[in-house]
């Protein structure tokens, strides 16, 4: 396995100590630290003093400057055909409900729309709320609740010649399944309907190429691949430019501005070129794209063992239920779990009290924990590592579940320094 040691160093957050214990950072689905290069981008860009964009004076032109860099670094990480097809805003939320609004009003009574049960509600809700308001059936693709898993077949077969748009996951936020987007959005353009993908929960993970998989849109935080608070939409020029956008009437007419709604914060833009040049760092390569392809796989790599290992450990510990995909492959390390005569919350609460941070509930995947049928019971336990996660973090995880699954006290799983 691949050692990420030396990058550890860079992330100060790795430091914190919990009742004099070492933190365990196992939350990254719900959000990963960032790298000392992201912090110092930020403070840079506030120290040097910036304005608001497009005015004719240095410190506004130092901010459009920030900008155009965010741009090509997320077309590079997203494999973009140019840096104008990148727009940001303040997360994929906002982001999905200003599009979501925007696209349905192409839409006509009668059309469809397909959203899958594996989503983040972030790309089910905005869909849901457009359609009723345009009189809009919306059609739901199952998973296979046993293993996880959304094939594009699920998705084909509710797809019909009234589809107009296809919203599929990367990756799932809460079981970690990734799945096939190169084939959904085929299907999607068969019928001529439009895909949307959310990419927040696969890009910490793997290599985005909106270009290989053919998305319409694609979306991402950068809050999720050790960047700040911002949202990142992509868009095939096309649409960026014929779709009408949501907006105010000073808001400029041509992409990608006018699918921004007001003011960016460009502190936190010049923290996403940071962060997209960190994940570059970790590779080689003769560009920005060739490394950032080099890192990533290495990542991979990297955290498939992790997963190895955890699946391994949880395989041996009575009272552990595992949901979702239970091998390595084809899946992210985030893993949904149980623990039999504990409430998740309880689980999450004992963890953190020692210093392991995990997330309980439902994690805004509604419609994976309402398919499981575990939402009224208080959803699940979700553990996530990323490239800082060392083996001894995995270890760790694994005893103090073993410990609560058999009632024992979890005081002195991870001791102090």
């Amino acid at each position: 396995m691949n050692d990420f040691a030396a990058s550890r160093d860079r992330f100060p957050a790795l430091s914190r100590l919990v009742d004099g214990r070492p933190a365990v950072y196992l939350d990254g689905p719900g959000g990963t630290q960032v790298p000392d290069s992201v912090i110092a981008a930020i403070s840079g860009y506030l120290r040097a003093g910036g304005s608001n964009h497009d005015g004719p004076f240095v410190t506004s032109q130092y901010s459009d400057e920030i900008t155009e860099e965010a741009r090509k670094a997320m077309a590079d990480l997203f494999n973009a055909s140019e840096p104008a097809e990148i727009a940001f805003g303040q997360n994929m939320t906002s982001l999905t409900l200003s599009v979501s609004r925007a696209i349905s009003h192409t839409w006509r009574s009668g059309d469809e729309v397909v959203v899958t049960r594996l989503d983040h509600d972030a790309n089910v809700w905005p869909w849901v709320i457009a359609a009723r308001e345009q009189d809009v059936t919306v059609r739901f693709a199952d998973f296979d609740p046993a293993t996880g898993v959304l094939s594009p077949d699920a998705v084909r077969a509710v797809i019909t010649d009234r589809t107009r748009l296809v919203a599929v996951s990367h990756a799932s936020n809460a079981l970690g399944s990734i799945v096939d987007v190169a084939e959904v959005t085929a299907a999607a353009h068969e019928v001529g309907a439009l895909a949307y993908v959310d990419a927040v929960h696969y890009t910490p993970h793997g290599i985005v190429d909106v270009q290989a998989v053919d998305a319409d849109f694609l979306v991402a935080s950068a809050y999720k691949f050790f960047g700040p608070h911002t949202g990142v939409l992509y868009g095939k020029r096309q649409w960026l430019e014929s779709i009408e956008a949501v907006k105010i009437r000073p808001a400029p007419a041509d992409p990608p501005g006018k699918w921004e709604t007001g003011t960016q914060s460009f502190e936190s833009l010049a923290g996403v070129t940071a962060a997209v040049d960190y994940l570059a760092s970790l590779g080689t390569g003769s560009g920005r794209r060739e490394a950032l392809e080099s890192g990533m796989g290495a990542i991979a790599t990297y955290e498939q063992g992790l997963s190895a290992r955890f699946l391994a450990g949880v395989a041996e510990t009575p009272g552990i239920g595992l949901f979702g995909v239970p091998s390595p492959d084809g899946r992210t390390p985030t893993f949904a779990v149980s623990v039999a005569g504990v409430a998740p919350d309880e689980v999450a609460a004992m963890l953190g009290a020692i210093g392991i941070f995990v997330w309980s509930g439902h994690y805004y995947a509604v419609e994976v924990m309402t398919r499981l049928g575990v939402i009224d019971d208080g959803g699940l336990v979700r553990i996530g590592f990323v490239h800082y996660t060392t083996p001894e973090d995995v270890d760790l995880v694994i005893d103090a579940l073993a410990a609560i699954a058999d009632g024992r006290p979890v005081a002195g799983i991870n001791p102090a320094v």
